[in-house]
């Protein structure tokens, strides 16, 4: 299904302000909708002969729809929407005619201009219409919440034609909003309650507010209920603003345990202010389980904390006692250790600042090749590159994967650029050994280089760590090889991370280590979970 922006492009010549001000409206008219009790058809201009291509559709929540197939990408001429050619040209809000027939279904067509302003703030020509269309198979008398539904209906809809609806968004706000159901309170224009729903009424009543809002001054009824004076002013100036015209940001007010999210529109049909329709929603129960997630994060933060403290405390003794030592392959193996403590302890630091269980790992990558290039027993100045991006990675990935790298990372500056005293000789054994290395001379015209490559193809990380020093000896067997280096990144590749690994020279010398691990992790019923 193509969007509303592919459609429009494609087979009209509005322009892009256009284009994004029908995006506005289809991200807001799900409230016009629900107020009406009607199907919203948004419809643009094909050819001058009237032909018309509807783009966007929205079915209320609070009627059955007019429609049981989607409307959007059908493209319709003739006396069919020839009420859409009269408010498109007219520039006025079409309501003539009888009902028509979709199937079995009986439905009402109205047609509603569809203009945006210019940057004087005038009215501009029309540039869309939206089909307004009700299923009248239901049709009953109308209670006291279905009358003021849709006399506010009918404000929005000229509003929408005067092209003052919807206001614009402000900066950060997410469409996420309270819903005609949740609550509606319709106000004069002195900012008096003049109809407030059920749902409004006990979402106030949970404030602490007892009394029928019918008759209450909004603005000040807000200031008295806030449990904070500031969150009072704010919701208070918010309903002031609405109803001199202006869009203010939504609002929390909180009070005796509760919380209640409102939003102020203004009522301008024809420009002339006449009140303001505020939306309102119960969210105690939603705001209690996020600071209950909140809370939880912040143990886990504080937990991540104190682990990478103690790994770093683990590290300090290790390194004590390796200064203590007097054997020089008891030290090697002691200092080997402290390296991988560490690197362990990243990515508990990374987690302790990170809001969830997931880790940006191209910090850490850079990280753990700085220290392997500080540490590594060569007497050769060898670069470190990443190419690629690991991009976020779970925990349990992460704290794995980082020592794998920090051993292949160690090996390749190790033994791909030893010292010069080994290379004229065998090398002699090291306590992690990974890939001893053998004869070849590194190319002197090459800078000495590990380059780390990393990326995502089909829920499965593909790494690789090739540097260009001496390569593989002859007749390396890496299933074979003995080394403890090597067996912690076959352990941890083949057991923790489900993965393989592959050591092999690399094409244009050197040696390269390939990684192939999945994204997605079995959970205990067997499902699989990225």
């Amino acid at each position: 299904m193509s969007t509303l922006r592919d459609l429009a492009e494609e087979h009209t010549h509005l322009r892009p302000a256009d284009i994004d001000h029908l995006h506005r409206i289809a991200g807001d008219w799900q409230l016009l909708s629900d107020l009406s009790f009607a199907d919203l058809l948004l419809w643009v201009p094909v050819d001058a002969d009237g032909t018309f291509l509807c783009v966007a559709q929205v079915r209320p929540t609070t009627a059955p729809t007019a429609y049981q197939d989607d409307q959007v990408g059908r493209i319709v001429g003739g006396p069919e929407v020839a009420h859409l050619g009269v408010a498109y040209s007219q520039g006025r809000i079409w309501r003539e005619g009888d009902p028509v027939w979709y199937g079995d279904v009986p439905a009402r067509h109205e047609a509603i201009p569809v203009r945006l302003r210019t940057a004087e703030g005038e009215a501009g020509e029309v540039i869309a219409v939206v089909g307004r269309d009700t299923n009248l198979s239901t049709a009953r008398t109308p209670s006291q919440l279905e009358l003021n539904y849709l006399t506010t209906a009918d404000d929005l809809a000229q509003m929408i034609a005067d092209g003052t609806f919807p206001p614009p968004r402000h900066p950060g706000e997410t469409t996420s909003a309270p819903r005609v159901g949740d609550g509606l309170v319709r106000l004069d224009a002195g900012g008096k309650v003049t109809y407030a729903s059920p749902n409004a009424q006990s979402a106030y009543r949970r404030l602490g507010y007892a009394s029928h809002l019918v008759g209450e001054d909004l603005a000040a009824l807000h200031r008295r209920l806030a449990g904070d004076p500031l969150d009072g002013t704010e919701a208070s100036n918010g309903i002031l603003a609405a109803l001199r015209g202006e869009a203010p940001p939504r609002r929390e007010i909180d009070a005796r345990g509760a919380t209640m999210l409102t939003r102020a529109l203004p009522l301008m049909p024809a420009g002339v202010p006449i009140g303001a329709l505020v939306l309102v929603r119960d969210i105690t129960e939603v705001r209690r389980r996020d600071r209950a997630l909140i809370t939880k994060d912040a143990t886990i933060r504080e937990i991540h904390h104190r682990v990478k403290n103690n790994l770093q405390t683990v590290a300090a003794l290790l390194r004590l006692q390796a200064r203590r030592v007097s054997m020089p392959e008891a030290r090697v193996a002691l200092e080997e250790s402290v390296r991988r403590v560490a690197s362990i302890a990243l990515v508990h630091e990374t987690l302790s600042m990170s809001s969830d269980e997931a880790v940006e790992f191209d910090g850490i990558v850079d990280r753990v090749a700085s220290a392997a290039t500080e540490v590594a027993a060569t007497e050769v100045s060898v670069g470190m590159r990443r190419r690629g991006s690991f991009g976020v990675l779970p925990a349990e990935i992460a704290t794995s994967l980082v020592m794998v790298l920090n051993e292949l990372l160690l090996n390749a500056v190790e033994h791909g650029f030893p010292p010069a005293d080994e290379a004229e000789e065998p090398p002699a054994p090291a306590a992690s050994g990974m890939v001893p290395v053998a004869a070849p001379e590194v190319d002197p015209s090459l800078r000495p280089e590990v380059v780390v490559s990393a990326h995502r193809f089909r829920k499965m990380l593909h790494v690789s760590v090739a540097d260009n020093g001496r390569g593989l000896p002859p007749g390396f067997d890496a299933e074979r090889a003995s080394r403890l280096g090597l067996q912690i990144v076959r352990a941890l590749v083949t057991g923790e991370l489900r993965g393989t690994i592959e050591l092999r020279a690399g094409a244009n010398g050197g040696t390269e280590a390939v990684l192939v691990l999945p994204l997605a992790r079995n959970t205990h019923d067997g499902r699989s979970q990225a």
